[in-house]
């Protein structure tokens, strides 16, 4: 089976060690506002948002940068001096049509790639989702090497990003790392008992973030899909990849936050049995 990643020949020169420059689009999101919140700091920000949220309270976070994915010109003058962009923005509804899904998650994300390869960018972080391989059974834990099975046209508009990256990493020189995100919540969240719908995709908002700044940080890759879930004692989609190749390391666990899984101790009765 080939393997879901691929390292640098030659190592890229970071040009800002201290606070490396990334534009993150779909920044109004809940992804992407928790992203910007917790590590503005760290990085030089650009940031963008579409027309219609102008005035979103984002602004002590970074540049703002106004545009649509439609617009070719205003993302290469987005992407210029940019080191890494995290492609967040999209359309994330599992029922919406085709003709939003192409629009957005098709013909946006290729704008988005096109751009950064124009203006030299080293690397695209891309915002895929667990919806590229949903339709694989329940009962089994897939890895990034499995090939894509969506279930539904939001996971094969995924799939295209996701094929779209690896033809960009191996053949025009633009590293990318796709992110599988799976059910992106807060912790306090899935503490109630209804929420174990998402026991086997949870991923916290702090884990997330943490694992797309080892994306953003990582030198040595020039392909690699990783799979974002938290430290769930139970898993849908396996982390080892990115645990073994990024250092990414999650703090949370569905069954020590679910009122119904707490007390059940699972995570430790885990350990103590092997």
């Amino acid at each position: 089976m080939g393997l879901s990643f691929t390292l640098e020949e030659n190592k890229r020169v970071n040009p800002s060690p201290d606070r490396r420059p990334i534009l993150v689009t779909g920044a109004s999101g809940r992804i992407g506002s928790y992203f910007l919140r917790h590590t503005a700091p760290r990085y030089a920000v650009s940031y963008m948002v579409r027309r219609a949220e102008k005035g979103t309270p984002l602004k002590k976070y970074g540049r703002m940068v106004v545009a649509d994915l439609a617009d070719q010109d205003a993302l290469a003058a987005a992407c210029q001096g940019v080191d890494t962009v995290v492609h967040l923005a999209g359309v994330p509804d599992p029922a919406a049509a085709w003709d939003k899904l192409l629009e957005a998650n098709v013909i946006g994300t290729a704008n988005v790639f096109a751009a950064a390869k124009a203006a030299g960018c080293r690397r695209v972080v891309f915002a895929s989702s667990i919806h590229a391989v949903s339709g694989y059974p329940g009962d089994v834990q897939v890895r990034t090497t499995e090939p894509v099975n969506p279930r539904d046209l939001y996971g094969v508009s995924k799939c295209f990003g996701e094929a779209l990256g690896r033809f960009y990493a191996e053949q025009q020189d633009l590293s990318v790392i796709v992110l599988r995100i799976g059910a992106f919540q807060k912790r306090s969240g899935v503490r109630r008992a209804a929420a174990l719908d998402v026991m086997e995709s949870f991923v916290s908002r702090r884990d997330l973030t943490a694992l797309i700044v080892r994306c953003i940080d990582d030198e040595t890759l020039r392909f690699a899909i990783f799979h974002g879930l938290s430290n769930n004692r139970f898993k849908r989609l396996d982390i080892s990849d990115a645990r073994e190749l990024i250092g990414y390391a999650p703090q949370d666990d569905f069954t020590n936050e679910n009122v119904l899984l707490k007390p059940l101790k699972l995570a430790k009765t885990a350990r103590a049995g092997r």
